[in-house]
């Protein structure tokens, strides 16, 4: 490779681990090659989903206590001068757990899902950088109300796939006083993967025992392998989600990614394995579906809270500023992959209002249909109970 393109090449890497190499890769143009690549491909790589169905369910496996419902609150005031409100937000917040629950206490919605002996892992979405994350006042009023239900904040651990990308975007211990915030993938103070030895610090955090294995590789040169942390066919869990939490709380955003989005199951499957790169070429749908369809996450998620109150219609999961909005929503439900579908109407009807596609495509929601295949919920809104609130 000429030292121009080793320049250019590494130029587009540190754009990407600016949002993630995922945001800089998922551009409309990137989902224009893939949709493309995938008229010409005759048969999808195999993959190891048959050995996830081996494994037995349990009573908080997806689509977890409440499938099939989903609880959406609106707030015309939820965001001002450009931030959420945390109080705002935090009523939001609450408002959708006791309408999903049907209780009259916020403990006692919030003791459905976790207990003061769970460690709890947020999984929060730091993808676009700055621009567009998981909101603090949306992980501030979660984690508010965790410790309101008996949740000692020695038992939260904030997570998402680079460690680095968390405290670009404020999750940091000075923000977070007394609560772990964990990445797979690691920096030291130098900007470097490697420890002392040669060894990439990911190698100590990512769990072999669990894996998603596709049929199907891409070699990365030596810039890119520490955002991936291994080549080859497997892609591993990181062991903060196989490991370290006992329950998962998720909260992505509402974003579109290409003509689809990338809410619940994107967060979640892309969040939790390396090895990502290969997978946007042929696999993306079967990644988001079958990823979760693996114990460490479909027996752990228990709730999925997501941040509408800001986000996207074209250019995710990246962010380009012409493209944000604010939605002042909050999606709340058990069940990602109908949680999943009424985003991802919100999220088409923006698109087609602003022009940027002219109806909804159906490729858009192959994903959730693998998902549901797969028994992680229900993807056909004709089945799907939403309640929607508007307060003030």
């Amino acid at each position: 490779m000429s030292e121009k393109n080793t320049l250019g090449r590494r130029r587009f890497f540190k754009i990407a681990t600016a949002g993630s190499l995922g945001a800089a890769i998922a551009t409309p143009s990137f989902f224009q090659k893939v949709q493309a690549q995938e008229k010409v491909t005759p048969e999808k790589p195999e993959t190891n989903i048959a050995d996830a169905m081996k494994y037995p369910r349990n009573e908080h496996s997806m689509p977890g206590k409440y499938p099939g419902q989903v609880v959406r609150v609106n707030h015309p005031e939820s965001i001002v001068d450009n931030e959420p409100v945390e109080e705002v937000v935090y009523a939001m917040i609450a408002k959708a757990l006791l309408t999903l629950t049907g209780t009259s206490s916020l403990k006692d919605a919030w003791l459905k899902f976790v207990s003061p002996d769970d460690i709890i892992g947020l999984k929060v979405n730091p993808v676009a950088g700055k621009l567009l994350f998981t909101s603090h006042a949306v992980t501030k009023s979660v984690i508010r109300q965790l410790r309101e239900a008996g949740i000692p904040d020695s038992n939260i651990v904030i997570w998402d796939r680079r460690d680095f990308q968390l405290a670009e975007t404020g999750y940091t211990t000075d923000n977070y006083p007394g609560i772990a915030i964990r990445g797979t993938e690691i920096k030291d103070a130098t900007d470097s993967f490697y420890d002392k030895n040669g060894e990439m610090y990911a190698e100590k955090m990512i769990d072999k025992n669990w894996y998603y294995w596709a049929d199907y590789e891409e070699e990365y040169d030596a810039y890119t392998l520490p955002y991936m942390v291994n080549g080859g066919k497997y892609s591993y869990f990181s062991k903060i989600c196989t490991q370290e939490v006992d329950k998962i709380i998720n909260l992505p955003v509402l974003k579109n990614a290409g003509t689809s989005v990338t809410l619940c199951l994107k967060n979640l499957a892309f969040g939790s394995i390396t090895n990502t790169g290969r997978l946007h070429k042929y696999l993306w749908s079967e990644t988001c579906a079958e990823v979760c369809a693996f114990p460490p996450l479909r027996d752990k998620v228990v709730l999925n809270i997501v941040d509408g109150i800001k986000g996207c219609f074209d250019g995710g999961p990246g962010a380009n500023p012409q493209f944000i909005c604010n939605y002042n929503t909050i999606l709340a439900g058990t069940d990602p992959v109908a949680v999943d579908r009424i985003g991802y109407n919100i999220v088409i009807a923006k698109r087609i209002e602003e022009g940027v596609q002219e109806e909804e495509l159906a490729r858009g929601r192959k994903f959730m249909e693998l998902a549901a295949a797969l028994g992680l919920g229900e993807c056909d809104i004709n089945k799907i109970d939403l309640k929607e609130i508007n307060l003030l």
